[in-house]
């Protein structure tokens, strides 16, 4: 008998021994017992329509700066060449993992879920997954299978077991979320899958200042992160390497020290909750997405020209006022670096109205710094609105008024935008999107093949498409002169 099939044997023995289980525990079976046949055909269609548009960001990050410098380490500390770097290449999953990842999360570009008191991005858990489903050589109804487990995972916690008010970021329910995918796609079993979501839940449990003040690399690089320390314990926990099986409901557990009491039935979850995320239609923060085209509309509109606006004013819910428009979370007009421009509602309404639109280009750092928008963010008044607040997170409402200098003022409310829930992006603009980031990094050939994969992926092996994304692009640091 195998080393892991002796270590799976002792800890079916030791289950036995215990008796009922844990949160944990039932979690696992949860996640064991999940299968592509319960996954409704709508939630299909966005499981892959998440897939391309997270390709999409992933693309247009290649070069990125921390990005760069994540790839010089994957690079130098190498490993097994197991599964694919995204543009060439190939280590060990969990530093895939955590370079896919990189790619994925750093344009800030990527989907959302919104719940009172947490704001997540579940495809943060497409690398991880991608990675292990490679390692195991699974199909694409696995791959899929694995990665609505992790968004149902991701979003049931978020929802029930907010921990940003506590001072926690949202990777700390993430890494349950990877642990769990990355377990499904290993094919791990119950006891296994169990230990792989213990370890990670107890080892991984972020500081919020990540996302607060002055901001850094690390805001985009956190859950890639976790993602590679998660990817390591489901790895270890296949070998037979155990975790705390109280880790939700124990002594000085997740409960006790941080999230408070909460419950989720697992035996009556689906695997639905993709279908509650949103896409995001510009390059920015989420709360931030229907301030933005609200503005544009009234710069279309009325032929607006940023130098006769004289004032930009906006009321919000109070979720985007304290994350980006300078409440508890820190002000909001030192704006230096594409990390807090990207966080920033007065950088954002400000070089939205001079550029007409917030992509990538608006984060090159001469844009940034440059004089224009440093001198017009200043001149942008965001506040909390009481009656916006009450319909977050079923709306997602701005009220944006432009104050001009002879004396006109229009204004605009909505309470959606091109993305959520009650306005969702169809194939097409996602499509369009994903070969906007991916131009000048994929050739065309290559990225309409990328596209056509991600469309049929329910008939295809995870292999087709690790071996497109494993061609050579333009914007990796690797294939720079």
């Amino acid at each position: 008998m195998s080393t892991l099939a002796i270590s799976a044997e002792a800890n079916r023995r030791g289950a036995r021994r215990r008796g009922t289980p844990t949160q944990v525990e039932q979690l696992a079976r949860f996640v064991c017992q999940a299968k592509w046949e319960m996954i409704s055909e709508p939630a299909r269609e966005q499981l892959k329509l998440r897939i391309l548009d997270s390709l999409g960001v992933a693309l247009g990050a290649l070069g990125g700066e921390p990005v760069a410098m994540v790839r010089a380490h994957v690079q130098e500390f190498g490993g097994a060449p197991l599964a694919t770097l995204i543009g060439s290449g190939k280590c060990a999953p969990d530093r895939a993992a955590l370079y896919n990842g990189a790619l994925v999360r750093y344009l800030d570009f990527n989907d959302s879920h919104l719940a009172a008191g947490e704001t997540c991005h579940p495809s943060d858990n497409f690398a991880p997954i991608l990675a292990a489903a490679e390692y195991a050589s699974t199909d694409g109804p696995t791959l899929l299978t694995a990665l609505a487990v992790a968004y149902q995972v991701q979003i049931r916690l978020s929802e029930v077991a907010p921990v940003r008010a506590k001072g926690f970021d949202h990777t700390t329910q993430g890494a349950y979320a990877v642990a769990a995918g990355v377990a499904r796609a290993l094919g791990l079993d119950e006891q296994q899958t169990a230990n792989a979501i213990a370890i990670a839940g107890t080892s991984l449990n972020a500081l919020r200042v990540t996302r607060t003040g002055e901001l850094s690399h690390w805001k985009g690089l956190a859950y890639p992160a976790a993602a590679c320390a998660a990817t390591q314990a489901a790895f270890l926990a296949r070998r037979g390497v155990t975790g705390p099986r109280e880790v939700f409901e124990g002594n000085k557990g997740f409960s006790e020290s941080i999230a408070g009491p909460f419950e989720i039935d697992w035996s009556q979850e689906g695997l639905e909750a993709v279908r509650h995320t949103i896409l995001k239609k510009y390059n920015a923060e989420i709360h931030s997405q229907s301030a933005i085209e609200a503005l544009l509309a009234l710069r279309r509109q009325y032929d607006l020209r940023a130098d006769g606006v004289r004032r930009i004013e906006l009321d919000t819910f109070q979720v985007a006022y304290d994350i980006i428009g300078g409440g508890e979370e820190g002000e909001k007009r030192s704006v230096h670096s594409k990390e807090e421009a990207d966080h920033s509602l007065p950088y954002l309404l400000a070089v939205a109205l001079l550029d007409g639109q917030v992509l990538p280009a608006q984060y090159v750092r001469e844009r940034i710094l440059a004089d224009d928008v440093q001198e017009l963010l200043r001149r942008v008044v965001v506040r909390p609105s009481a009656d916006l607040s009450v319909r977050f997170p079923a709306e997602h409402s701005a009220r944006i008024r432009l104050c001009m200098r002879d004396g006109r003022i229009f204004e605009r409310e909505q309470h959606d935008y091109e993305g959520f829930h009650t306005r969702p992006m169809s194939w097409e603009t996602v499509a369009a999107k994903f070969r906007r980031l991916a131009a000048g990094h994929a050739e065309a050939g290559t990225a309409a093949r990328i596209q056509g994969t991600a469309a049929s992926l329910e008939e295809l092996g995870v292999k087709d498409l690790a071996d497109l994304l494993a061609s050579p692009m333009p914007g990796n640091p690797t294939q720079r002169a």
